[in-house]
């Protein structure tokens, strides 16, 4: 099978949507898909949906949330984690967005990273999610699984990056970290994964090594 082929196997076997994916598909404004992408960072989905929801019903455009009062927007974002450095970000992003870009969110990646916190990740993630961009955003499944798939062999998401625009064709981008998102929490677990009923399960050589290299550096520590 060839990358495209591999990736509709995956597409078969997932169910459910991403958080960010459901944002798209309702055709949510990209602010809210940059705030929330932000919000993500080192957390779960359904806390990352929840946050979201009760941040958007209180506050609608970045000019509401450029002067909310912080210690209000820190209790609405509790539950993402790292709340006091996620309200601060938001909030000054927020500004940026109200007052250089005038509201706008800019469709433009070196734009994008220049915002406080953003990286490549999240502005991937709006190019994608929010604008229909070809990108590819690296996060824990887009990493982990092509590694262990043996596609490639990276150490940095930035290496993985590159990696996969060079050997899956630019009309495919938009689709891996939809797929890989769903598949690296469905069935291609971290730990256990559920191989007996991954429809990759004959091709893939199960190379953990990533995996193994982890639990080395946490024992020497």
């Amino acid at each position: 099978m060839n990358y495209v082929e591999i990736l509709d196997e995956i597409e078969k076997s997932i169910e459910g949507e991403a958080h960010l994916d459901q944002l798209a598909k309702k055709r949510n404004d990209p602010f809210k898909i940059l705030i929330s992408t932000i919000l993500s960072a080192r957390t779960r989905d359904s806390s990352t949906e929840e946050v979201t929801r009760n941040l958007f019903s209180r506050y609608k455009t970045p000019q509401d949330i450029s002067s909310a009062n912080i210690e209000i927007l820190e209790k609405l974002v509790h539950k993402s984690g790292f709340y006091k450095v996620k309200a601060a970000r938001i909030k000054e992003v927020s500004r940026i967005i109200s007052e250089d870009y005038l509201g706008k969110v800019p469709v433009d990646f070196n734009e994008l990273i220049s915002l406080p916190g953003v990286g490549a990740k999240t502005a991937n993630c709006v190019l994608v999610y929010a604008f229909n961009i070809p990108a590819i955003p690296v996060d824990t499944h887009v990493h982990r699984i092509p590694n262990r798939l043996g596609w490639i062999k990276t150490t940095k998401p930035e290496q993985t990056e590159k990696r996969l625009k060079e050997i899956i064709p630019k009309s495919q981008w938009i689709r891996v970290n939809r797929l890989f998102v769903r598949f690296g929490q469905e069935i291609c677990l971290p730990i256990h994964p559920k191989c007996d009923s991954c429809p990759l399960n004959a091709i893939c050589p199960k190379d953990f090594t990533m995996e193994l290299a982890r639990k080395s550096k946490r024992k020497k520590k």
